[in-house]
């Protein structure tokens, strides 16, 4: 019997990635990552002139952390918690922005923290992966958690039907993240997971 269905992102959402990223562009390449706007590509600098990271670089030393440092990155506050609580109510997945060659060590990460649940990696925009995981879920109602404003947008798009949590559980990155709730692609814009369980289990009890 199908059941509701909460599809939620990784990074920013149930891990921390940018305060241990930071911390490491720091320690081990003299690089400074400082948030003043949206574009996470103006944020990082080298210490010694101030000169911007080159695009190309940023990719490699991301490519860099994730292959050597997915150990460092801690759960957000109530999100180990709320995924328990959730997956009693509901099918729970994880959809990340990760190569596909990541998958297996996302899924040993999550569990490392106390979080299991199946792992789909996707590149670029969400909703064609949201869709696809739909279908084979067939769920009475579903639920979608992102950190970021344009994978919303994406759902919106084609998956109109899902409710659309955007939650940036990083106060780092929170302050300087387009709401995707203000925009109207998602229902609403939660940022700690003490306030956002008691919205999404209200959501999953209109599925009962």
């Amino acid at each position: 019997m199908s059941r509701p269905l909460v599809i939620s992102d990784c990074d920013e959402v149930l891990l921390h990635m940018v305060a241990p990223f930071q911390a490491w562009l720091k320690a081990n390449h003299d690089i400074d990552f400082v948030m003043e706007s949206n574009d996470f590509g103006k944020a990082m600098r080298y210490v010694h002139d101030g000169r911007g990271v080159e695009s190309r670089e940023i990719w490699r030393l991301l490519d860099l952390f994730f292959n050597t440092q997915m150990h460092t990155q801690p759960a957000i506050a109530g999100a180990v918690e709320a995924v328990g609580a959730l997956a009693d109510r509901a099918d729970f997945v994880i959809l990340t922005n990760l190569g596909h060659s990541y998958r297996d060590a996302r899924t040993a990460q999550l569990e490392g923290v106390g979080i299991n649940a199946r792992v789909f990696t996707n590149q670029g925009p969400k909703g064609p992966a949201l869709k696809a995981i739909l279908d084979e879920y067939n769920p009475t109602r579903a639920v979608f958690i992102d950190d970021l404003p344009q994978h919303h947008h994406s759902a919106a798009q084609l998956t109109p039907e899902v409710i659309r949590l955007h939650l940036c559980g990083e106060p780092l990155l929170a302050p300087h993240i387009d709401c995707a709730h203000k925009a109207g692609h998602a229902h609403a814009r939660i940022d700690t997971w003490d306030h956002a369980l008691p919205w999404l289990m209200a959501r999953l009890d209109e599925a009962a």
